[in-house]
């Protein structure tokens, strides 16, 4: 198989010179239009996603030797969660070249945080398949760069520092609503509230409902520890 000009492109900007080709088009094929002959990426996302898991528990491990379970834990969860894999994908332009049926083109998929995360677990797959663990590995360490450096000590993602902080305080866990969607169909923006039972609110606007309940609940944790102080 001979791979396209933007799938060439886009190896090259992986870095990985694929030897079995054939193996990057199904990663890049979504459900949307995947076939019986024309099989999708799913099975590759579930590798890849252990895949990943491997490699950033052995860097963690290996960046801080002294580290408890307890700590490695929460910056984990920070570098495998979707939104990370997502931005990596953005970073290489997995987007650009994802195979898409034409209702999530229409709807704006080559931007959706949970689809470009998804992908690039499967193209972490498909590196492990076409040239073994030693090649993904070192894909992932590149492609993550500093984020494994950077990732901070107590990396617990805003949602579960807010319920945590919450449930310290005898309140039930946080509501999250859309409150208001704007923008075309292909590129929304969401405006997501997240409510405290005493009432306290904050708001954010995001392309992903994900991303946008994040950031309300970080800005409504700054909020009330900042009142607390």
């Amino acid at each position: 198989m001979r791979l396209s000009a933007d799938l060439l492109a886009f190896q090259g900007r992986l870095g990985h010179r694929f030897g079995k080709p054939e193996i990057l088009v199904r990663a890049v094929t979504h459900a949307s239009i995947g076939t019986a002959t024309r099989p999708d990426n799913q099975r590759l996302e579930f590798l890849g996603d252990r895949v990943l898991g491997l490699v950033m528990a052995e860097a963690l491990l290996a960046a801080d030797p002294d580290a408890r379970e307890g700590q490695l834990a929460p910056r984990f969860n920070a570098l495998v969660r979707k939104e990370t894999c997502a931005d990596v994908a953005r970073e290489v332009g997995l987007g650009e070249v994802l195979k898409l049926g034409r209702s999530e083109m229409l709807t704006g998929g080559r931007r959706k945080e949970a689809l470009l995360g998804d992908a690039m677990e499967a193209v972490i797959a498909a590196v492990y398949q076409d040239a073994g663990f030693e090649a993904a590995r070192s894909l992932v360490l590149r492609l993550w760069g500093q984020r494994i450096a950077a990732v901070e000590p107590d990396a617990r993602d805003a949602k579960t520092s807010l319920q945590e902080w919450a449930q310290a305080r005898g309140m039930p866990p946080p509501v999250y609503e859309e409150a208001g969607r704007s923008g075309p169909d292909h590129a929304p923006v969401f405006t997501v509230r997240v409510v405290l039972a005493n009432g306290e609110m904050a708001e954010a606007s995001a392309t992903s409902k994900r991303s946008g309940e994040q950031t309300a609940a970080r800005t409504l944790l700054d909020r009330m520890e900042g009142e607390s102080r």
